[in-house]
């Protein structure tokens, strides 16, 4: 099957999948003790996410159904969720960071794994509207803009379900890396879309793009606590 094929008629299906994956990694952490979370953020923070999630169901489908009109409306939406999105996520993460008086390397780990995943989502989000005019890119783009939030999924399943795996993990200082998992899948799956689209289209300025923008993520999440500027970087967002 042609991949443009699979984009528009499948890809609602795909993302369908996406987010019971996404109610079967949180269930336990976050869906069954709703009223026990301990704060709002993390209210207003799953909400934006579960919002973001139906959309990328709702607008392949909208295209799959020919009801463009009401995709392009849909689409206007985003320029309000996105903003929410990042903003709800940042204040979680500042709220958890808050009365910490020094970092520790976990800590400086665990920034970049937040902040570095919404720096490659806007990056993806941004030349998904970039590219707008032409939806075959569009699609491509905006279908990427999932793969920045496989790891909070595959990190609960793998400690939920998979238990006796996380000693087989990478660790920073004796601390097994969940995230791993997740860089892996994404990583493997976006090599498969690369070949994909050359064999099927000839296409070589898109897959690739969006694989070196969660490699260079992947690679931050996993190095950068050993950098000066980024230990800087989160003792300032901390005392913000």
């Amino acid at each position: 099957m042609k991949l443009e094929k699979a984009l528009y008629q499948k890809s609602y299906l795909y993302f369908i999948v996406f987010f019971l994956m996404a109610l079967v990694g949180f269930w336990f952490t976050y869906f069954t003790r709703i009223l026990d979370q301990e704060n709002y953020r993390m209210h207003t923070h799953g909400l934006t996410l579960i919002l973001w999630s139906l959309m990328l169901i709702v607008q392949p489908y909208l295209i799959r159904t020919k009801r463009f009109s009401l995709h392009r409306k849909v689409g206007y939406f985003s320029y309000l969720l996105v903003p929410l999105l990042l903003f709800t996520t940042l204040d979680l993460l500042k709220y958890k960071m808050q009365g910490f008086s020094s970092l520790r390397t976990m800590d400086y780990f665990f920034i970049a794994l937040v902040v570095n995943s919404l720096i490659a989502f806007v990056l993806l989000y941004g030349l998904a509207i970039y590219f707008k005019s032409k939806p075959t890119v569009h699609a491509r783009y905006m279908i990427a803009t999932a793969l920045t939030m496989v790891t909070p999924i595959t990190d609960r399943i793998t400690h939920i379900y998979f238990p006796s795996f996380v000693p087989y993990l990478p660790t920073i200082e004796g601390n097994p890396i969940a995230p791993v998992v997740g860089f892996v899948l994404v990583d493997i799956l976006l090599l498969i879309l690369c070949c994909w689209d050359w064999i099927s289209h000839k296409r070589w300025n898109v897959f690739p793009l969006i694989f070196l923008i969660l490699l260079t993520y992947h690679y931050s999440v996993m190095n950068f606590h050993a950098f000066t500027f980024w230990q800087n970087f989160c003792q300032w967002f901390v005392q913000l």
